[in-house]
C-alpha cells in the first residue's frame, strides 16, 4: 500500500465517528461503538498489532474511562448536595444580586472561575464544575454546555499546574525537553498566542449567547457588553502572560483566573463597565425548545434553613483550595493522595502501561467536599442519600459512551510497532498531512494539535505525541521550531472544544446526553476560528521576520 492510502486509512475511524455524529446526528452511544469496531479492525488487520497489545490498550482505555467517570460523579454529587441543602439556591441569588445580567454572569463563571479551575485541576474539571453551576443559575443546558466547551481553550495549555507543557511538551521533545530554558521559552510563546486570542473570548461567549439563545437572536446585544467583556479578557490574560514570562508554565491559568476573578467581581460589584438598562436574560423557561432542557431541575421553591452566601460558596472554595494544594510538589498532600495506586508498566509484556491514582483525581476531592458539605450544611441523611442516588443514575448515561470512546482512543495511540512496521495511527496522520502541506505547514500545525487533543481527550497527550514531530518539521522547512511547538500546544488546547470525552462529561453532569454531535457541530466553528487565528499570528510574525 502507498503511504497516501495508509494515511487515509488512519483517518477512517475519525471520519466515521464524525459523519455519524455530525452528519447523521446519531448520539455518541451509537457512534462510538462503530468507531471502536473500525479501530479494532484497523489495528488488528491493517497495522497488524498483536492481539495482546490490542487487549492491553483497550484495558488502559477502560481504566481511563473509569477515571473520567469518577470526575463526573464527584462534580454531580457536589452539585446535588448543594441542591439538597439549598446552597445552590443561595448561589443563584448571590449572582443575581451581584448582577442579574446573564452576560456578566457567564463571563465571571465560565471564563474566570473556569480558567482558575482549569489551572488547578485540568482534565475537564472546569466543565464539570461550571456547566452545572450555570444550569443551576437558570441557563439553558444547551447554552451552558456550549460556553463550557468554548472556554476549554486559552487556559488549557497551562491546566493542572502546567501539565500539558511541563509533561506533554517536555516528554514529546525527548532529550531536548531536558532543557528548562527551552521549555520556558515555548511556554512563554504559547501564553503570548493564547493571550492575543483569549482576550476576546469573553466577548465571543456573550455574542454566541445573545445570537443563538437570546429572545431577539442578535449579535448586537452581545456587543453591547464589550467594555466589561474586554476588561475581563485582559484581567485574566495580562497576569496569565506575566506569570508565564516571569515564573514559567506552572501557574499562568491558575493565577490569571484567580486575579481576574477577584478584579472583575469587584468591578461588577461597584457597577463599573457593566451594561446599563434592562438586564439581558433568556426567554421564559416555558418557551425553551426541548433540546435546551436537561434532567437537572432548578427549583425556585424557597428552602427553609438554606445556608448563607458565604457557607453556600464554601464547598467550591474548598474544591479550589484542595485542587491547588494537591498539585504542589512542595506539600505532602500530593504524596498522601498518591499512596493508593496501581501500576503495570507493561501489561501482558506488550509495553502498554496502566497506572492510576484514584484518590489523586479531582473526582475524589469532589466527593470529600460533598461529605464535608453534608456536615457543614446539616443536610438530613435522607436528602443526602437522594443526592447520591440522583448522581449515580445520571452517571450511567455517560458510562455507556465513555466505555467505547476511551478504549477506541487508546487503540489508536498504542498502535505503533505492528507487523507492518507502520508508525502509530496518530503519527501516520501527522506525517500524511505534513507531506501534503510542505512549506505551508505553519498554517496546519495547530490543526494537528487540535486533532490530537480531540482524539486523545487531552492536550497533554497531543503534545506528547506530536511535539517532537512539530519540532523536526519546523527545522526541515526553515521555521523556528519553538514557535511550531507553541502552535502545537495552542491547537491542542483549542482541540478540547471538540473533544468527545469532554462533551460527554460536561453533558452528563447535567443529564443532557445524546446530543454530542449537536455540540460538535456548534463548537467546530469557534475551534476553527481559534486555530486559524493562532496560525495567522505566527505566520504574520514569520513574514515580518520576528520569529526566533
Amino acid at each position: 500500500m502507498s503511504p497516501l492510502v495508509i494515511g487515509l486509512l488512519a483517518f477512517l475511524p475519525l471520519f466515521a465517528v464524525g459523519i455519524l455524529l455530525v452528519g447523521f446526528r446519531l448520539p455518541a452511544r451509537l457512534a462510538m461503538p462503530a468507531g471502536f469496531i473500525l479501530s479494532l479492525w484497523l489495528t488488528l488487520f491493517v497495522w497488524q498489532i498483536a492481539p495482546l497489545q490490542v487487549i492491553a490498550a483497550s484495558a488502559l482505555g477502560l481504566v481511563k474511562a473509569v477515571e473520567l467517570l469518577l470526575i463526573v460523579f464527584g462534580a454531580l454529587l457536589l452539585l446535588n448536595t448543594l441542591e439538597q441543602s439549598g446552597g445552590l439556591q443561595t448561589i443563584r441569588r448571590s449572582f443575581r444580586q451581584l448582577n442579574p445580567d446573564r452576560r456578566v454572569q457567564v463571563i465571571i463563571i465560565a471564563w474566570l472561575f473556569g480558567s482558575f479551575i482549569e489551572g488547578a485541576a485540568g482534565f475537564g474539571s472546569p466543565a464539570a464544575v461550571c456547566v452545572p453551576l450555570l444550569v443551576g443559575l437558570g441557563f439553558p443546558a444547551y447554552a451552558a454546555v456550549i460556553v463550557g466547551m468554548m472556554i476549554q481553550s486559552t487556559p488549557v495549555s497551562f491546566g493542572a499546574v502546567g501539565t500539558p507543557i511541563l509533561f506533554g511538551v517536555k516528554e514529546g521533545l525527548g532529550p531536548l525537553g531536558a532543557d528548562p530554558e527551552l521549555i520556558h521559552d515555548i511556554g512563554m510563546k504559547v501564553a503570548m498566542v493564547h493571550g492575543l486570542i483569549g482576550t476576546w473570548l469573553p466577548l465571543a461567549l456573550v455574542c454566541v449567547m445573545t445570537r443563538f439563545f437570546g429572545q431577539e437572536k442578535t449579535w448586537r446585544q452581545g456587543l453591547e457588553v464589550w467594555p466589561f467583556a474586554i476588561f475581563a479578557g485582559f484581567a485574566m490574560t495580562v497576569p496569565y502572560f506575566l506569570v508565564a514570562w516571569l515564573l514559567g508554565p506552572e501557574f499562568p491559568s491558575l493565577v490569571g483566573g484567580l486575579v481576574g476573578l477577584c478584579v472583575v467581581v469587584g468591578v461588577a460589584h461597584l457597577g463599573w463597565l457593566v451594561p446599563r438598562g434592562e438586564p439581558w436574560d433568556f426567554k421564559p423557561r416555558s418557551e425553551w425548545p426541548e433540546d435546551w432542557k436537561c434532567i437537572l431541575k432548578v427549583s425556585e421553591e424557597e428552602i427553609s434553613g438554606r445556608p448563607s452566601a458565604i457557607m453556600a460558596w464554601v464547598p467550591y472554595l474548598m474544591v479550589a483550595i484542595l485542587l491547588v494544594l494537591s498539585r504542589l510538589d512542595e506539600l505532602p498532600l500530593k504524596s498522601w493522595l498518591g499512596f493508593v495506586s496501581f501500576k503495570d508498566e507493561s501489561v501482558f509484556g506488550t509495553g502498554v502501561g496502566i497506572s492510576s491514582k484514584p484518590l489523586y483525581l479531582p473526582g475524589f476531592l469532589f466527593v470529600v467536599v460533598s461529605l464535608l458539605t453534608w456536615w457543614l450544611h446539616r443536610i438530613p441523611a435522607a436528602k443526602y442519600a437522594q443526592a447520591w442516588k440522583v448522581s449515580g443514575k445520571t452517571l450511567l448515561s455517560a458510562a455507556v459512551v465513555l466505555f467505547w470512546a476511551v478504549p477506541m482512543v487508546q487503540l489508536l495511540i498504542n498502535s505503533g510497532g505492528g507487523g507492518q512496521g507502520f508508525d502509530s495511527i496518530p503519527q501516520t496522520m501527522a506525517t500524511t498531512v505534513a507531506g501534503i502541506a510542505g512549506s505551508s505547514w505553519t498554517c496546519f500545525s495547530p490543526w494537528l494539535g487540535g486533532l490530537g487533543a480531540s482524539i486523545a481527550g487531552s492536550n497533554t497527550i497531543s503534545n506528547m505525541t506530536f511535539a517532537g514531530f512539530q519540532y523536526e518539521t519546523a527545522i526541515a522547512i526553515g521555521v523556528a521550531p519553538t514557535w511550531m511547538v507553541a502552535l502545537q500546544a495552542v491547537g491542542g488546547a483549542a482541540g478540547n472544544m471538540i473533544c468527545i470525552h469532554n462533551i460527554v462529561s460536561a453533558s452528563a453532569v447535567i443529564g443532557w446526553v445524546g446530543r454530542e454531535g449537536q455540540v460538535i457541530r456548534f463548537t467546530l466553528i469557534p475551534f476553527a476560528i481559534y486555530v486559524s487565528l493562532s496560525a495567522a499570528i505566527v505566520q504574520g510574525l514569520l513574514l515580518l521576520g520576528f520569529l526566533s
